[in-house]
């Protein structure tokens, strides 16, 4: 690893106070990665009391297993990404296992139907933490192209951007949104290729 790629400070010192049982640490960490935590749990659940519990279990497993992060295998927020979307899609082909059996669908059939339901689910994670990882000018373009309806040109002037840096943005924000399809897709959590 070259110094360049050295792990961020913040996640090698919050590693070390976790390893010490500080539960000030927690708290930061909770601070700072709830909504993520919960908005990628609720992703791919589709509940709000099963990403709750996913919230819970996830900083309870950084909590008791501090050392499970390795800040030389990447940022901590990617990682917390990763297994969050881990007990997620655990939690959801448990209950959709039993949702999928109950309702008489036969083995094979329920089995496609419930890889399909997490691939979907998946799909829509990455894309989510995507664009929360992506940087804000490219995040912005992509906010007033999709939920405001504006073209390259208005993206431009909303910016206050050449109408090539609009569209270069755009651009760039949707390669890296492709790439929520991809099986090992850069940047994505490890885990997060394919079903994990």
């Amino acid at each position: 690893m070259t110094k360049k790629d050295a792990p961020p400070r913040w996640d090698r010192r919050m590693q070390q106070r976790l390893a010490r049982g500080e539960a000030a640490a927690l708290g930061e960490l909770y601070d700072r990665f709830a909504s993520l935590v919960h908005g990628l749990a609720h992703r791919v659940l589709g509940d709000e009391r099963a990403a709750d519990g996913i919230t819970r279990e996830v900083f309870a497993h950084l909590w008791e297993h501090p050392d499970a992060y390795d800040p030389k295998q990447g940022p901590l927020r990617t990682w917390v990404a990763g297994l969050t979307h881990h007990l997620a899609v655990q939690r959801l082909r448990a209950t959709e296992t039993a949702a999928l059996t109950e309702a008489g669908h036969g083995c094979a059939e329920a089995g496609e139907e419930l890889e399909r339901r997490v691939r979907h689910a998946s799909v829509a994670a990455r894309a989510d933490y995507i664009v929360q990882a992506m940087p804000a000018p490219l995040r912005a373009a992509l906010e007033l192209a999709y939920f405001q309806r504006r073209d390259y040109r208005q993206t431009a002037v909303d910016l206050g951007v050449t109408e090539d840096e609009a569209r270069r943005r755009l651009r760039l924000g949707l390669q890296l949104l492709s790439t929520a399809h991809d099986s090992a897709a850069p940047g994505a959590p490890p885990g997060y290729g394919g079903a994990a």
